[in-house]
């Protein structure tokens, strides 16, 4: 199918500024009073570590292209300096709203709750000072190591992401400060907690104060023969961006290792200083960071508000917070079976973080242990600081079983992590498989094989998010279990082609990227476009992290052009602008931003009524389509389809977590008068609690008590 005609840069959004737009909708949250007010310093919290990332990665990128002279347009039809430029522009506005929110609108509110937070040192009264500088003298000096600019030693080289503190110095003759100010720098040790709790003036208070502050009072003391003339915190983002010529590297372990050493060291990309530095010592930072005006963001207010989350942390404060949920019992699992014995019985839904992440690790762990099982393939991405998971690979491998366990080195900001379990692994007798050149692996497959009575049988785990059991507490996602032999088969071929690169000749049920997998989306929404054309019912409906492929944008303007009803839920990049006359009317969009990150990635085709349902790892980006291997299932049991197609309906009925996109590209909330309120996540909450209990209570009924006989008494 020709889709030339629908390839227009003003049909697209550019996906730097769609994603812009996302971090808009995370402080939206913030911004919210209807949440609690802890909660909203969780969101705003999310927005910096969310803009840190962007600009290491994203904005670092585009800053290469910049420098390599690269030309090429993207498909909004912007060149990589227009991008730079209102990147820049958005930014800053962002970072404005950020930190108007923080010090009009969360400030104030954590007054009134009875938490103080001394923005500025000099602010504490006499009894504080007092408390504050014992504390620098036992826990904070020992740490600090001082660093000055003279001709005898050069700029020091400042970490990425650090927060450091920059001063101007004289010497204690220099009684006027005219002449010879000198640069220096110390870092704020992220070893120390940032967040200090202090005595308060009232009673029945809290006060805590930052870290920065207690060393800038203290940073005379670092200085002894010297003035100190002023003193200000300031924080870069270098280029974090890995650059790994994979062909090259005789090894990829050794090859990742020397770039995360490098990653501490790139281009400075942005450099945030505190509004009230003195305009010397700013001049000194920009000419040593060799950065642009457009690129310093002057801060009125704490540096890094990553921090939050450490206020959130504090205890006493927990009226103010959304109660913790806890994940409810999996039903099927509600009972003493073996895990075998109920995936034997029909393929089994799971729902995270409403249901209960510990099957999959039971299921890992019960086939470590299982005298009948011969081997487990296991794909990672990303996983936990102590995971469970883990421990059970390698047990299985020392109780002698085959364990394959494909490590993804290459998984962006967990590659330290990734190598220190890939070589554990291995010292355990695991088989670790290291990716494939070129290719990431982000595919979530487990594989186990068991031998049984009536033969060989393969239970294979398919799902959406990584094996990750803190996460599985936050992030949305979805999975099967199932024995299903087709399934099987097809995990196998998986497996063997990751382990040796055998390509199979056909696959039973997996749709594989990177070859596969476009062209069956796009053939798939074709065939919901002829339906449409036909006057048959046809409905496309997709949920997924971002949508910026632009050859299955095109097929998506296509089959709205034709009549398709399509629903979109994408919770980060949209590149698909809607209400297009002739082109995108019939597409709606939203994001949903709750209380945990949205996950799963669903697709939905009507298929003249015979629904089809798929979900798996992949977004609709080109990265996922054709650089990584990624998985995506069929689901084939009619009540896990229901279930689905149930989970898809309530979250495009939610009405209170919802952004809908709207013509111009801005997202706005639905208005709420006069409706019943739906919160999406709060309602699977309850229905996962409900089921769980009510399973319960069946295999309660269903469970026989056999109460033994009393021994005979003996005859005298």
């Amino acid at each position: 199918m020709d889709f030339s005609k629908y390839e227009k840069p003003e049909y697209y959004v550019n996906r730097e500024l769609s994603w812009l737009k996302f971090d808009e909708r995370v402080l939206s949250e913030a911004r919210d009073k209807n949440l609690p007010l802890f909660e909203r310093l969780k969101f705003l919290s999310i927005t910096s570590s969310n803009l840190d990332e962007f600009f290491m990665v994203r904005v670092a990128s585009l800053k290469d292209q910049v420098h390599a002279g690269y030309k090429k347009k993207d498909i909004a039809g912007m060149s990589s300096e227009e991008q730079l430029e209102e990147i820049s522009t958005q930014t800053h506005e962002l970072v404005r709203v950020q930190y108007s929110t923080f010090n009009r609108s969360v400030l104030p509110a954590l007054e009134k709750v009875g938490l103080h937070l001394v923005a500025e040192h000099e602010n504490l009264n006499d009894k504080q000072a007092e408390f504050v500088d014992r504390y620098f003298e036992d826990n904070v000096y020992p740490v600090l190591t001082p660093m000055a600019m003279d001709s005898s030693r050069p700029f020091p080289l400042i970490r990425n992401k650090t927060l450091n503190i920059g001063a101007l110095i004289a010497k204690k003759n220099n009684k006027k400060h005219t002449k010879e100010l000198e640069f220096a720098t110390v870092q704020v040790p992220s070893v120390l907690p940032r967040i200090v709790e202090i005595p308060s003036a009232k009673k029945g208070e809290r006060t805590v104060i930052l870290l920065e502050e207690i060393i800038e009072r203290n940073i005379g003391k670092l200085f002894l023969s010297n003035d100190v003339v002023c003193a200000h915190p300031y924080r870069i983002m270098r280029n974090a961006d890995l650059t790994i010529d994979e062909d090259e590297a005789e090894d990829l372990l050794v090859e990742i290792q020397k770039q995360l050493k490098k990653r501490q060291w790139g281009e400075v990309i942005r450099l945030e200083a505190e509004e009230k530095m003195d305009k010397r010592l700013l001049d000194i930072l920009k000419k040593e960071f060799e950065i642009k005006d457009a690129d310093i963001y002057s801060i009125p207010g704490p540096l890094d508000l990553t921090m939050l989350m450490k206020v959130y942390c504090l205890d006493g404060f927990d009226e103010y917070k959304s109660p913790q949920y806890t994940p409810a019992p999996v039903p099927q699992f509600q009972n003493d079976k073996d895990i075998f014995e109920v995936i034997r019985e029909g393929d089994v839904f799971l729902h995270h973080p409403y249901m209960s992440f510990d099957p999959v690790v039971d299921f890992v762990r019960q086939a470590a242990k299982d005298p009948g099982v011969l081997a487990i393939k296991q794909t990672l991405y990303r996983v936990s600081g102590h995971s469970p998971i883990i421990a059970a690979l390698a047990q299985a491998a020392e109780n002698g079983k085959q364990v394959s366990v494909l490590v993804e080195l290459k998984a962006r900001f967990d590659e330290e992590n990734n190598i220190v379990w890939a070589k554990m692994l291995e010292k355990a007798g695991c088989h670790v498989i290291y990716g494939l050149v070129g290719l990431k692996t982000h595919s979530k497959i487990t594989l186990v094989v068991r031998r049984e009575e009536t033969g060989i049988r393969r239970y294979v785990h398919l799902a959406t998010g990584n094996y990750n059991d803190s996460t599985a507490k936050l992030y949305t996602d979805c999975g099967i279990f199932t024995c299903d032999e087709r399934f099987g088969e097809d995990a196998t071929a998986v497996f063997n082609m990751l382990s040796g690169y055998s390509e199979p000749k056909k696959w039973n049920r997996l749709i594989v990227a990177p070859i596969w997998m476009k062209n069956r989306f796009v053939q798939m929404i074709e065939r919901e476009a002829e339906h449409a054309k036909q006057g048959k019912p046809a409905e496309i409906t997709a949920k997924m992290n971002s949508l910026c492929d632009p050859v299955i944008i095109a097929a998506l303007y296509y089959a709205s052009s034709c009549g398709v009803q399509i629903n979109l839920l994408v919770r980060g990049i949209c590149c698909l602008r809607i209400g297009i006359p002739g082109i995108s009317e019939n597409i709606h969009v939203r994001s949903i931003v709750g209380e945990f990150l949205e996950h799963s990635r669903i697709f939905y085709f009507k298929n003249d009524g015979i629904d089809e349902i798929y979900m798996g790892s992949a977004d609709w980006m080109p990265r996922n389509l054709d650089r990584r291997v990624e998985i995506v299932f069929p689901v084939e049991d009619e009540n896990i389809k229901k279930e689905i197609l149930h989970v898809l309906d309530l979250e495009f009925r939610d009405n209170v977590k919802a952004h809908i996109l709207q013509p111009d590209g801005t997202y706005e909330k639905q208005d709420k008068r006069g409706k019943v309120l739906v919160n999406s996540q709060m309602e699977f909450c309850k229905e996962a609690q409900q089921k769980a209990k009510k399973q319960k209570r069946e295999e309660k009924k269903h469970t026989r008590v056999f109460i033994p006989a009393e021994p005979v008494a003996d005859p005298e």
